[in-house]
């Protein structure tokens, strides 16, 4: 993470981090990071639970717990989630007054090592207001998005938070 952070910095892009609540754990200062550099933060559940195969509890809880440990550090409310799998309740919108964030280019970055793998299946599909689906838990997927970054931005792309996406 720090060195995708590194990478957009030099870059002047943000973005949005999808963080797994028990990942943060002693990472504290990188969800600072990510804040201070001027990042959204959103939830990815505690435990990376598909929240459709759960007691509903289960699912408020595992979203809850999150929050709590993202506002705890951040100071601020956490407003989008993206759910595990890309699975979600619609009830759980209105109950927890969160905001289920999906994809639109999923490069399948986890099943592979191969960066040009990678790049070539998000450039070659990305367009405006896009969502790409990225782990920054693979160093192939930090280089990728890196170069994935520069390409596009040599076409003419700006990147940006997923609620200025929404918002604009």
């Amino acid at each position: 993470t720090g060195q995708l952070l590194d990478g957009l910095k030099e870059r002047g892009v943000q973005v949005t981090f999808f963080l797994i609540g028990q990942n943060i754990e002693g990472k504290e200062d990188v969800v600072k990071r990510m804040k201070a550099e001027g990042h959204l933060i959103g939830n990815h559940t505690y435990h990376h639970v598909e929240i459709t195969r759960v007691p509903d509890e289960t699912a408020q809880e595992e979203i809850l717990m999150t929050n709590e440990v993202i506002t705890g550090i951040t100071g601020e409310e956490v407003s989008y989630m993206r759910p595990p799998f890309g699975v979600w309740q619609k009830n759980l919108e209105r109950k927890l007054d969160v905001m289920p964030v999906l994809w639109t280019i999923d490069p399948l970055d986890w099943t592979t090592d191969n960066e040009d793998e990678i790049i070539n299946k998000v450039v070659t599909q990305a367009g405006e207001n896009d969502i790409i689906l990225l782990h920054d838990c693979y160093e192939s997927s930090v280089n990728a998005a890196l170069r994935i970054v520069d390409i596009l931005q040599k076409e003419g792309f700006e990147f940006v938070t997923v609620d200025e996406l929404i918002m604009n």
